[in-house]
């Protein structure tokens, strides 16, 4: 059973089916964030298709132990959440921690997945350098709590012009968050894998996101995972940092839309009736 006490699943209410429903869109926050990050999306995107956005395990409400050891306990949690909604395939977005994760899932089970979006992410392992920081920052969560952390990184998660209550709701999501659980997975994640091979065999669309001003996931990142994904379009976002969905959830929104309606052309036509 999958491990998470919270989650949305929004979808469409109506009486029949469509032959070919539209694919589902599992949405995968980043760190150290919630589902209500997605809060636009859930509401862009339900009124046509299903979309499901969980708390990662130690985030929001789902619950911090058993503590998460390994990076790919996350695509784990996300897999036996799919076995127990009984969705069968979907597109998985993902932005920054969340879009490691979203890859750790097509490494794992790439067969159901239909689409990727990789937002304000990068596929490279950890340095030696960058998991001594990690390491670090989960031993000061540990010890001072998730405020300083947050009143420190708050103007580089969201741009300095980001509106006031774009701030307010990230500040907020920050602060929330458990220390344990943030510890937990920043220590997970500094020994994740090295994506950059996988993302050269993804055989599905996939659509990569950064702000224009994101200086935790440069532009540069971006264009490096456009060019070794074999069919990917890229968009940065003006105007936004580190979480373009929220800052400018209006061009992000256009461009996933537009890439969630190529993904469902790609879907195969329905059996003809049986006479």
């Amino acid at each position: 059973m999958a491990p998470f006490l919270a989650y949305e699943d929004k979808g469409p209410v109506t009486d029949g089916q469509p032959l070919v429903p539209p694919v589902p869109l599992v949405l995968v926050h980043g760190h150290p964030f919630d589902r209500t990050m997605w809060a636009p999306q859930l509401d862009t995107f339900s009124t046509a298709r299903r979309v499901i956005a969980p708390d990662l395990r130690g985030y929001g409400a789902s619950p911090t132990a058993p503590a998460l050891t390994d990076f790919s306990g996350f695509a784990r949690d996300i897999e036996a959440l799919l076995d127990e909604l009984e969705v069968e395939s979907c597109v998985l977005a993902g932005l920054s921690m969340g879009g490691q994760i979203v890859m750790d899932c097509y490494r794992l089970f790439p067969g159901r997945v239909r689409g990727l979006v990789l937002a304000d992410t990068f596929p490279a392992a950890e340095t030696p350098e960058g998991v001594r920081t990690r390491d670090g920052m989960a031993d000061r969560l540990l010890r001072e709590g998730m405020r300083g952390y947050a009143d420190e990184v708050l103007e580089r998660m969201v741009a300095p012009y980001a509106p006031d209550e774009v701030k307010a709701h990230v500040h907020r999501m920050m602060t929330a968050t458990a220390p344990e659980g943030a510890a937990a997975a920043l220590r997970a994640r500094a020994r994740r894998p090295d994506y950059r091979d996988l993302l050269t065999r993804v055989s599905v669309p996939a659509l990569v996101v950064v702000g224009a001003d994101d200086d935790f996931t440069p532009v540069s990142d971006a264009r490096a995972m456009h060019a070794a994904l074999p069919d990917s379009a890229l968009l940065v976002v003006e105007g936004a940092a580190h979480m373009p969905n929220l800052e400018r959830p209006e061009v992000f929104d256009k461009a996933l839309g537009e890439f969630l309606t190529r993904v469902d052309e790609r879907q195969p036509s329905p059996a003809p009736p049986r006479l």
